[in-house]
């Protein structure tokens, strides 16, 4: 017969092998989200962009700010509203979200090269998966990096809005630069803090939630971390 220590320790390494196998499991639906939204905007942006009448109908009007700002209310829709909204309409605005960021981001078919944007996607790949897989397996607590990675993030918005009028080219490159480092940090870390967040799940509606908003910030941050490798090394048209 098993002792009381040792049924205890039994029962902990139980315990223990199922969380480690939820978490595969809430990782792999995260990352599953990610990753179809990332094709889901990369269809939409060229199939805009193979349309004239369609880009000249969104940004040779004012429908462009539109376009512009649509997916900056579906993050914070999302972002604010995740525990009022049920599970489906969380999925939904994720997949409207990616679709209309397609929109958005459609003019860099216009901008750049297509092979150049090829290029740079597998570059952003593997970056992505070598910095989350990092962030993932690493024992190392780095949840210290929030503070600088948040002034970071603020001033490169604050960069890129000044450079608006400046038009400047150094400035453009200066950004790049540190929005490569900031956004790579960012993968890091968001993988970390979605890991970290599965331990506080109770049930499979507030993991389905997490799992759409855990997807949502590593969706951001390959987004941005491609657009500023595409500054950096995108041959324009």
């Amino acid at each position: 017969m098993l002792g009381p220590d040792r049924r205890t320790m039994t029962r902990s390494q139980a315990d223990a092998a199922q969380i480690d196998v939820g978490l595969r499991e809430h990782m792999l639906r995260v990352y599953n989200y990610m990753a179809s939204g990332v094709a889901l905007t990369g269809i939409v942006a060229m199939l805009a962009s193979s349309s004239p009448a369609l880009m000249n109908a969104m940004f040779g009007t004012p429908l462009q700010w539109v376009v512009m700002l649509a997916p900056l209310a579906f993050i914070m829709v999302l972002s604010f509203g995740i525990n009022r909204l049920s599970l489906f309409s969380a999925q939904v605005l994720f997949w409207v979200f990616a679709a209309v960021m397609g929109l958005s981001l459609s003019t860099i078919f216009l901008v750049y090269t297509g092979e150049s944007i090829a290029r740079v996607f597998f570059i952003t790949a593997i970056a992505f998966g070598s910095l989350s897989l990092w962030g993932y397996t690493t024992k190392r607590d780095i949840s210290g990096w929030s503070s600088f990675l948040f002034i970071g993030l603020i001033g490169i918005i604050i960069a890129s809005l000044v450079n608006l009028f400046l038009q400047s080219s150094a400035m453009q490159f200066a950004i790049s630069v540190i929005g490569v480092l900031v956004f790579a940090g960012l993968t890091a870390y968001d993988t970390q803090k979605i890991k970290n967040e599965y331990s506080e799940l109770h049930d499979q509606v507030t993991s389905g939630k997490l799992a759409i908003m855990g997807a949502l910030r590593l969706y951001l941050d390959f987004i941005n971390l491609m657009i500023m490798l595409l500054h950096l090394f995108g041959n324009r048209r």
